[in-house]
């Protein structure tokens, strides 16, 4: 018998997977290879909401989590996917430059914004008030690092490439089994496909939709992220990626000529530089009415787990995440309200 079986291999699935090893646990992965969010995701990772000058939550013990955490798995994967890069925010009025001060100043900011205003022209980019310059910033080629960790998962003979069929899906009080695996534990991380789990298809994961371009700026020459009505995050070889768009109404993977002008006058918005469009695509983020994860075990069964809801933040929270989950497994810690899916009534656990 396995420990666990984990569905998905997202960034809440291998953060998730990744704390199994650690912890010496054994585990079967299940995975259809489908489109995910995960896998053509900007993957900026950020400490500050920049709408409103203020730090994400909990943005410190995600930050402690994910840098070691990353590193470690570049190192073991053997390859190259966490980029630290500064993050620019065009601030667009004195009122704006005003503000950005008031914030660095702030005892939970002063860390991740730098009081100093970045004044001079930067060739192409179109800025009269300038930049603030955040700190803590940079991205994660999360497409890299889902392919390489499924090929890892296929070395240890750990993975099953297959659609989870929930006819084959059985529990008892003491075990999950699934086709000829037998586990403690089931964990599901399957980002927007949760709609279709029947155990978790109530909770309220509302998707929202994402597109995204790769475009090439021959005349750009920037090693920083920027920050406007778009991202632009700097891959090389002259390439950028700039979004992200948001549909709450649109469900499918498929990019849109609407989205696509909305990227494009944006790019225009921020650059005077031609440029090439070389890939548009698209895909549904797992984002919650509330803002919040969702996190816990079914009503049916102690041994069927959740771990959903990463929205836009993915690449910080999902190590953050995975951690809270096997600890209130296997420690019996309780999770946070604000985390725990049975902050909704329909999922209260009888005690």
């Amino acid at each position: 018998m396995y420990d666990y079986i984990i569905v998905g291999t997202g960034l809440a699935g291998i953060s998730f997977t990744e704390k199994l090893i650690k912890e010496g646990k054994s585990f079967v992965v299940i995975d259809n290879e489908g489109r995910s969010s995960s896998l053509i995701a900007g993957g900026m990772y950020n400490p500050v909401v920049l709408k409103r000058f203020t730090d994400v939550w909990k943005i410190n013990e995600q930050l402690a989590l994910a840098k070691p955490f990353y590193e470690g798995l570049q190192e073991k994967l053997g390859i190259q996917f966490w980029h630290p890069m500064p993050l620019l925010r065009r601030l667009l009025s004195v009122e704006e430059q005003n503000n950005w001060f008031e914030a660095a100043d702030k005892p939970n900011l002063e860390k991740y914004l730098s009081p100093k205003l970045i004044r001079e022209e930067i060739n192409g980019i179109i800025a009269p008030f300038g930049y603030g310059k955040v700190l803590e910033t940079g991205y994660l080629e999360t497409g890299e690092l889902i392919h390489s960790y499924r090929n890892y998962l296929k070395s240890l003979n750990s993975y099953r490439q297959e659609t989870f069929d929930f006819k084959e899906f059985s529990f008892t009080d003491n075990e999950v089994v699934y086709k000829d695996i037998k586990a403690r534990h089931i964990v599901f991380a399957e980002g927007f496909s949760l709609l279709n789990n029947p155990f978790f298809n109530e909770l309220p994961l509302d998707g929202t939709k994402g597109e995204l371009m790769i475009v090439r700026i021959p005349d750009l020459n920037i090693d920083f992220m920027l920050k406007a009505k778009v991202f632009i995050i700097p891959i090389g070889n002259d390439l950028y990626k700039v979004g992200a768009t948001y549909d709450w109404e649109d469900k499918t993977d498929e990019p849109t000529e609407e989205r696509k002008q909305e990227l494009i006058e944006g790019l225009k918005d921020l650059i005077n530089l031609d440029f090439e469009i070389v890939l548009h695509t698209a895909g549904v983020r797992p984002t919650v009415k509330d803002r919040r994860p969702l996190l816990g075990r079914s009503r049916e069964s102690e041994r069927i787990h959740v771990l959903n809801g990463l929205g836009t933040r993915g690449v910080l929270l999902a190590p953050f995440l995975a951690d809270k989950l096997y600890k209130n497994i296997e420690n019996n810690e309780p999770l946070e309200e604000n985390l725990s899916i049975h902050r909704y009534k329909k999922f209260k656990i009888k005690k």
